[in-house]
């Protein structure tokens, strides 16, 4: 999958960005702790042509005939030849990729040590020779860091996930132990019928206990409470800091995809329904689970950013922290890359 057109660093020259188009850069070079544009960079003017060896004799021996021939480069206009490999050529350009007996790739292409002759931004460079496709990069493109920062691995997530479970968990033994004691207490008479027959072989329904309509008003209550109880672990925390309990021993954070910026209530609230209201419909022969089920494995097959489905919802990425990051409560905003610099 190709990246979204953006300004991104230079693998060939870590120190600057580039605007990527989609298929190959664009444009001049900047520094990289300079704030881009928004946009992409606009088209450099047209390099001015260098005049050949010889060209400039002198204008006084020009009469009316018109100006004196000179010995030029192959490939000027009254010239008997072009120049080795221009477009439409049998030759090939010398060193160009891919040719037999040639050299090899350029100079500075993406994994080359020195500046590509012709690069954008180089002086008294005028780019690359005319018809040749511009560099790409050499296999699949780099992985994205939103806002300068690694995206988190998926063991990472599933740990953060793990523990978030476990404590909603401890909640509900709280909450809602009692409403989960009676309901089993309500069907605890079919269930241990139900066994009996089983281990004496006998599959007949007949004379089975009955379960009252207390049982199923009781397993719609405990869906109730336990989605609440998740809904108020997450939502709020998320809302403010992008992270719950098991995030933050995980050391990972959940951000929205155009900036680095809390993610707000609306955000976070879209983000933990797509995983958290399928908790209902467990009442509906685990439907609910299935759901939760394809959602809990869905950044396995999303790239690059690596989104489950309640991300691209909320249009949020799940990135590393690293170890000695500062509070986002308290730390300056003063960024040197700004937010929503790589898609």
């Amino acid at each position: 999958m190709s990246l979204e057109p953006g300004w991104y660093v230079d693998p060939a020259e870590p120190e600057t960005r580039r605007w990527w188009d989609g298929e190959g850069w664009i444009g001049a070079p900047i520094p990289v702790d300079v704030t881009p544009p928004d946009g992409p960079p606009p088209a450099e003017p047209e390099p001015a042509a260098t005049p050949a060896p010889g060209a400039t004799a002198d204008r006084s021996a020009v009469g009316a005939s018109g100006p004196v021939p000179t010995s030029g480069a192959p490939g000027q206009p009254g010239q008997p030849g072009p120049w080795p490999g221009q477009p439409g050529q049998a030759g090939p350009w010398p060193g160009q990729p891919g040719q037999p007996g040639q050299a090899g790739s350029w100079p500075g292409q993406p994994g080359q040590a020195g500046p590509w002759p012709g690069q954008p931004g180089q002086p008294g460079q005028q780019g690359p020779p005319p018809g040749w496709p511009y560099p790409q990069w050499p296999g699949r493109p780099p992985i994205p860091r939103p806002h300068g920062l690694p995206l988190a691995s998926y063991g990472a997530r599933l740990v953060a996930r793990l523990i978030d479970l476990g404590v909603v968990f401890l909640l509900n033994a709280l909450v809602n132990g009692w409403f989960v004691w009676k309901y089993f207490e309500a069907i605890s008479p079919y269930l241990r019928e139900t066994m009996r027959r089983a281990v004496n072989g006998d599959t007949s329904t007949e004379g089975l206990p009955q379960i009252d309509d207390q049982a199923g008003g009781l397993q719609v209550v405990i869906l109730l409470i336990a989605t609440a109880l998740w809904f108020a672990y997450e939502v709020p925390s998320m809302a403010a800091r992008g992270q719950t309990f098991g995030k933050r021993v995980a050391g990972v954070r959940a951000l929205p995809v155009e900036a680095d910026q809390p993610l707000g209530f609306g955000r976070a609230f879209r983000r933990w329904s797509t995983l958290g209201m399928p908790t209902l419909l467990w009442y509906c022969c685990g439907l609910g689970l299935v759901l939760q089920f394809v959602d809990a494995v869905s950044p396995l097959f999303d790239q690059p950013l690596r989104q489950a489905l309640h991300d691209k919802r909320a249009q949020t990425v799940v990135v590393q922290l690293p170890r000695n990051r500062p509070d986002p409560r308290t730390a300056p905003h003063d960024r040197a890359d700004p937010p929503g610099d790589t898609p």
